[in-house]
């Protein structure tokens, strides 16, 4: 039992002494990593000041910034295992990262391709941040493009994170991708108005609002006979073309639209709907040719529709029939 207590002890004294050995080569190597650390971060700000004030080489700045910062690292890695452990040489650790690469490619494949997503995202810019874009259900302003995913401020003060791959795979509208846009809305006057003096009324409208660009010109086009309406396209262009200022004119263009129109008894009908019953009179009653609606009338007669009042005085008739036929059979 005391050999066992004395060689545990002397196992424990040996770890003591061989760390107070290696005591100094560990404080050396984080000194090493440390100031390794803030010369990344350093190299990462240099970069990306240098491609601030260059619109088009922004996002490489970024991405070149990352890769400095990381190669940066992993040499201060390096370096500092080679002062604490003196036989370790970098060729062992890259023997195996080659050895285990195949299990991290398929354990981290998500994140690897959401890195590379990345990198392709912002070198080759189909949008860049602030810009306004949507993305399936996800409609905002971009905050941040990392190298694993994209964040977007949503209009009503929301975060959405979306991973890079699912970015760089499917079709993403940008909003603000060009100066200008051009908006629509469809108008519906009655059938009985003047199209053309409509459409001159509009354009009117439209040029009053500050807002609408006047090259391009804004244009009306008659789209669709709907059911209650002749409905006129109505297009604009506006400049810049974010979320805010696409309200903003349609706010206003929409409003000098309907009081023009309907200061100069243009008509704005609503839906609606005419219901034609078919005349099934005693007389007429499974002979089609003689009804009045919905089948086409024969040579002779048409009948004439039967009243309200005799309506009533049959439905009243068949109840009294149907009591008496209740009473008999009680």
């Amino acid at each position: 039992m005391n050999a066992d207590i004395s060689a545990l002890w002397n196992k424990i004294q040996g770890m003591i002494n061989g760390f107070i050995v290696l005591l100094p080569n560990l404080v050396l190597a984080l000194i090493v990593f440390t100031i390794f650390f803030f010369v990344a971060r350093a190299i990462k700000r240099l970069v990306k000041r240098l491609t601030r004030d260059r619109h088009q080489a922004r996002n490489l700045g970024l991405v070149l910034g990352r890769l400095a910062q990381g190669t940066t690292l992993l040499l201060g890695l390096f370096i500092a295992l080679s002062i604490v452990i003196p036989t370790f040489r970098a060729g062992d650790l890259v023997q195996l990262l080659g050895i285990s690469g195949v299990a991290i490619g398929f354990a981290f494949r998500d994140i690897l391709q959401n890195f590379l997503a990345g990198i392709l995202i912002l070198l080759t810019e189909p949008f860049r941040i602030n810009d306004q874009i949507v993305f399936k259900d996800f409609e905002g302003t971009v905050e941040n493009i990392e190298t694993r995913a994209t964040t977007i401020k949503t209009y009503d003060g929301r975060r959405i994170v979306i991973p890079n791959s699912e970015l760089f795979t499917n079709s993403v509208t940008v909003n603000t991708a060009f100066e200008s846009r051009r908006l629509q809305y469809d108008v519906g006057i009655g059938y009985g108005d003047d199209i053309d003096r409509a459409k001159e009324l509009m354009l009117q409208a439209i040029h009053s609002v500050p807002e609408v660009l006047q090259d391009p010109a804004p244009d009306v086009l008659v789209m669709e006979l709907a059911e209650s309406t002749v409905n006129i396209r109505v297009r604009w262009w506006i400049k810049p073309p974010r979320r805010a200022d696409d309200l903003a004119s349609r706010d206003k263009v929409l409003s000098a639209i309907k009081k023009t129109l309907v200061a100069n008894g243009i008509d704005l009908p609503f839906p609606t709907q005419q219901i034609l019953f078919h005349d099934q009179t005693e007389e007429t009653d499974g002979n089609r040719s003689r009804q009045r609606e919905g089948w086409p009338a024969g040579r002779g007669e048409v009948p004439k529709p039967r009243r309200i009042s005799d309506s009533l005085q049959m439905v009243a008739q068949m109840q009294s029939q149907r009591n008496d036929h209740n009473n008999g059979k009680s």
